[in-house]
């Protein structure tokens, strides 16, 4: 798109992401006005992209099969976001948004209940969950905390970086997705330290 054209001239299909984004430090009342409650607009962003990010994984979960390897499921976890933002081209605004819903306690609830209720990401996690040693459950908590942090907010600190023309560590996504994969796999298989 030439860079001339404002985000309000992007396609009608671009725009809830961009208005949404806007709107969420905006007073209440705009926000009803133009979408019914806060909470709806966010479900509505978040119901938009994670339908994309959901076709994505269908097709990795059948390629997994019945997989035992950690790193398959931890791909079907990461790769969906990755491919689906380097499919919007740049720039976008969808993982940093996620990453300022999913730190609002009012707004959090909302953004887990559409992402990791799908069929596909249940499947997902409870396939992981059989491949990943034996963890003690505080382990297994701050482990999975720690992964859920890294795939919200490496993406958006990336997706910043090109709406910035600042360099990234990976030249692409699909690359940055692959490290990302490759940190939570050592996160996940890391040893754990006895308690003292």
């Amino acid at each position: 798109m030439p860079s001339g054209i404002t985000p309000e001239a992007r396609p009608c299909s671009a725009r809830p992401t961009i208005i949404g984004t806007r709107l969420l430090d905006r007073p209440q009342v705009a926000v009803g006005y133009h979408f019914g409650t806060k909470a709806d607009l966010v479900r509505a962003i978040v119901r938009k992209h994670t339908a994309e990010m959901e076709r994505i994984r269908d097709r990795m979960v059948a390629e997994a099969g019945e997989s035992d390897d950690p790193r398959d499921w931890i791909a079907c976890m990461v790769r969906p976001a990755a491919e689906h933002l380097a499919a919007l081209g740049n720039p976008t605004w969808f993982a940093r948004f996620s990453a300022q819903v999913t730190t609002d306690p009012a707004l959090r609830d909302i953004f887990a209940e559409d992402a990791l209720s799908s069929p596909s990401m249940v499947k997902t996690l409870e396939r992981l969950k059989r491949c990943l040693p034996e963890l003690p459950p505080e382990v297994r908590a701050e482990r999975s905390a720690m992964m859920r942090q890294l795939m919200v907010h490496m993406n958006a600190e990336r997706e910043r970086a090109l709406a910035d023309g600042t360099a990234t560590p990976r030249q692409n996504w699909h690359d940055a997705a692959t490290g990302m994969i490759d940190a939570i796999v050592g996160i996940w298989m890391a040893p754990v330290t006895p308690a003292s």
